[in-house]
């Protein structure tokens, strides 16, 4: 029905940037919200953004404090995450999903998830 590829992770100091993006394969991908999670290492998955499947309304963790972007380009089949000013405790493995119905701050609800790219952030 739908596949997810992440990509865009990779290692930066602490105040730097990184854009993430998410391909999906699926031909409906302009109905679904798209959201991004992050798992650390013997960590839940914690919400991290999710956006309207229009783009107009996006939803950010408590944790984000303004540092991350997330928009889509439905032309393209896919969303992206603009993250600034990281700091160490960013570091994690970051998934995509795709949810068609449900409450976009639970992982649980979404349907599809990518294999994850990691971002790795130095003192």
């Amino acid at each position: 029905q739908v596949q997810l590829q992440e990509s865009g992770g990779g290692l930066v100091q602490a105040g730097g940037s990184l854009r993430l993006s998410c391909s999906a394969s699926t031909r409906t991908f302009a109905t679904d919200v798209m959201g991004w999670f992050r798992q650390a290492p013997g960590k839940e998955r914690d919400f991290v953004a999710a956006i309207h499947p229009n783009g107009r309304i996006t939803y950010y963790g408590d944790f984000v404090k303004g540092r991350f972007t997330c928009s889509r380009d439905n032309a393209e089949n896919t969303v992206y995450l603009q993250m600034n000013n990281l700091k160490p405790e960013d570091t994690a493995v970051y998934y995509c999903g795709s949810l068609d119905d449900g409450d976009y701050r639970r992982a649980d609800d979404y349907d599809y998830w990518g294999q994850g790219t990691q971002v790795t952030v130095s003192s």
